[in-house]
């Protein structure tokens, strides 16, 4: 297996001691998923943790007639259903892949495995929970503090070529906007 992707990045985040590289890379499974491949369906428990290596993807769920998008990840991000794949609970939400995409993945019980294995890998996880809490915590302060034009400003910024990849329908859910309001907001550019 290539030695780009996710071990890159959890080296980036951490240095990883051979052992580690040795026992992620027996785990690790690298799969190509097709424009609209279903990764997870609400009321499964979450059995895998994905990393986009290539592609994009979206956490959706639903509330009465409507969806709703949750997160989108991209080329280099980790997504999973925190609640839970974390929990062992079914999920209420969706994931769905955007695009054509290669993601790597682990599932639970490898995971525990590595924990177990090798104590300083759990300073890796921490960090990766932290920094999906941030990213969590950031958007419910933007939803309260920013305006739809700045949200969607936000979103542009971070994924700069997502008008190719999600439907206007799923940017605006993500936004808490009306489809309306965001077709308003981009043509006034």
């Amino acid at each position: 297996m290539e030695t780009n992707g996710l071990l890159q990045v959890l080296n980036n985040i951490n240095i990883l001691t051979p052992q580690i590289k040795s026992q992620l890379e027996s785990y690790l499974v690298e799969d190509h998923y097709a424009k609209k491949s279903i990764l997870l369906k609400a009321g499964q428990v979450s059995q895998r943790i994905y990393f986009v290596k290539q592609g994009f993807t979206r956490a959706y769920y639903h509330k009465g007639e409507s969806e709703f998008t949750s997160w989108f990840m991209g080329k280099g991000e980790i997504i999973v259903s925190v609640y839970s794949f974390f929990s062992r609970k079914p999920s209420f939400e969706n994931i769905q892949v955007l695009e054509d995409s290669i993601l790597q993945s682990i599932n639970w019980d490898q995971l525990q495995s590595i924990y177990k294995n090798h104590p300083e890998f759990n300073l890796t996880g921490r960090l990766i929970t932290e920094q999906y809490y941030i990213r969590s915590e950031e958007r419910v302060i933007n939803l309260q503090t920013l305006t739809a034009k700045q949200r969607y400003e936000n979103l542009l910024s971070s994924y700069p070529d997502i008008l190719q990849k999600a439907s206007l329908g799923q940017i605006a859910s993500f936004l808490s906007i009306k489809q309306e309001t965001l077709s308003r907001i981009r043509a006034k550019g």
